[in-house]
């Protein structure tokens, strides 16, 4: 399933992901970067526009048998103008 979601600067993804009712991604903890239920898989260019992967997080993605090259958490991502384009896929549950 895909679908288009407008883009808030004051949310991050996963703000965004949940507002928009899609309950695929569970993001138990809220979005303060300490359960990796929000892990998704970013693609297309405007991913380049992505701030750099903190330490928590690459820590966070390491415990998880579903992690890529392309892994992010959804909370670590602030929406931005940049970002208009950037597709992703929530990854499977560990």
């Amino acid at each position: 399933m895909e679908e288009a979601l407008d883009i808030r600067p004051d949310l991050t993804l996963m703000q965004t992901i949940t507002d928009a009712g899609i309950s695929d991604l569970l993001a138990l903890c809220g979005g303060v970067c300490s359960c990796a239920t929000c892990h998704v898989y970013v693609e297309g260019s405007p991913a380049d526009a992505l701030t750099p992967m903190s330490d928590d997080e690459s820590s966070l993605l390491d415990g998880s048998s579903h992690r890529q090259a392309n892994s992010r958490l959804s909370c670590q991502i602030r929406m931005s103008a940049a970002l208009d384009g950037l597709r992703v896929t929530i990854a499977p549950e560990d």
